[in-house]
């Protein structure tokens, strides 16, 4: 199946209303660094900040023309970038095809040779899903009294 990356700085308010509230959904917000609610107006800040950046990338990605989540690429050098992903909250089994999306982009597109994963110990699937795609642990450190793993995936 087809999928196509929209990027965040090409979508209409409505569509970054959605990605927003995917977001601050609480079953997304547990796992970020950041488990804050976001406001709307913050939102819009940051998305027209990234017209500017060179080290962050954010898309919607959708299949089918359904939106069914977000890939992200921050700290984005030469030959490195770190990840993130999440599903929309209302979906399930979509994560190999962000993940797809997800690697496609990055090794392809932006040309890295390294993708790093943060990802909090407890978040069992999306270590899972990170071991599915072979990624490897790397690291272990404390954020936030948390435990977080870093994890890798060179091409």
């Amino acid at each position: 199946m087809q999928v196509r990356l929209l990027d965040f700085t090409t979508l209409d308010t409505q569509l970054l209303t959605t990605v927003l509230a995917w977001r601050n959904h609480s079953d997304i917000r547990r796992w970020m660094l950041s488990d804050d609610e976001i406001s709307l107006e913050n939102h819009l800040q940051f998305v027209e900040s990234l017209k500017n950046r060179a080290d962050k990338r954010y898309f919607l990605v959708q299949r089918e023309g359904e939106a069914i989540g977000v890939i992200d690429f921050t700290d984005i050098t030469q030959n490195s970038a770190e990840i993130g992903i999440y599903a929309n909250p209302q979906m399930r089994g979509v994560g190999e095809a962000l993940m797809n999306a997800l690697l496609e982009y990055g090794f392809s597109t932006l040309g890295v040779t390294m993708l790093i994963a943060s990802v909090f110990a407890d978040n069992e699937r999306a270590k899972h899903l990170y071991e599915k795609f072979d990624f490897t642990e790397t690291n272990r450190t404390a954020y936030e009294k948390r435990e977080m793993i870093r994890m890798e995936l060179y091409q």
